[in-house]
């Protein structure tokens, strides 16, 4: 793991779904070396992900799930960065809103992804989207979370297809076993560690979101 580092990007754009818009902020992770590097998501702007890359390999751009805020250049990015788009086939169907026709290569749970010397795991973690996943590496007590966690509760699920019991249950059995000093790295906004969200499951129920 010697040289392993996690870079922020962030990109600024428009989150479309049932017909309404909202301006986001999305974090996009780089999580690699000076060699190569795993992208976590291809949100609104590609030219900042394309300079922090640099001359770097590619191993994978994984989309966390297929809302366009997180998938905006994936096809453009893969094409031009020579690599694979991984998505969780659950939101093809968001995938094709934004994307019609475009290709990409699914991604399975407890699949593992080669880079820098270490090994990322996908997690799936359906409820903000059927598709969404994580991605944790050990080493680093480290969870790439998409929109699944948040600091200060789940993703949204007031949209269509999302489902609240779903997220909860998916940050239970997924997230909620991880060590406690695992540090989460947030699709959105400020990240987190797991010991500061756990305690808090019972009044997330309570209120519902």
């Amino acid at each position: 793991m010697s040289g392993l580092r996690i870079e922020r990007v962030v990109a600024s754009g428009v989150f479309e779904l049932d017909g309404g818009t909202w301006d986001v902020d999305n974090n996009v992770w780089l999580i690699g070396d000076d060699n190569e590097v795993v992208i976590t998501d291809a949100a609104h702007d590609d030219k900042p992900i394309v300079e922090a890359v640099g001359d770097r390999n590619v191993v994978a751009i994984v989309c966390t799930h297929g809302h366009n805020d997180h998938v905006t250049f994936a096809p453009q990015l893969g094409k031009h960065m020579h690599a694979p788009v991984l998505l969780h086939p659950g939101d093809q169907e968001l995938w094709e809103m934004t994307h019609p026709g475009e290709p990409f290569q699914r991604v399975a749970d407890a699949e593992r992804i080669a880079v820098a010397g270490t090994v990322l795991e996908v997690f799936h973690t359906p409820g903000h989207s059927p598709g969404s996943v994580c991605l944790h590496l050990p080493e680093a007590k480290a969870l790439f979370s998409g929109d699944t966690l948040f600091a200060g509760g789940p993703g949204a699920t007031g949209r269509s297809f999302s489902d609240f019991p779903t997220i909860i249950e998916s940050i239970r059995e997924r997230l909620f076993t991880l060590p406690e000093d695992t540090r989460v790295y947030t699709g959105h906004g400020d990240g987190t560690m797991i010991s500061s969200e756990a305690p808090h499951l019972a009044e997330w129920i309570e209120r519902g979101y």
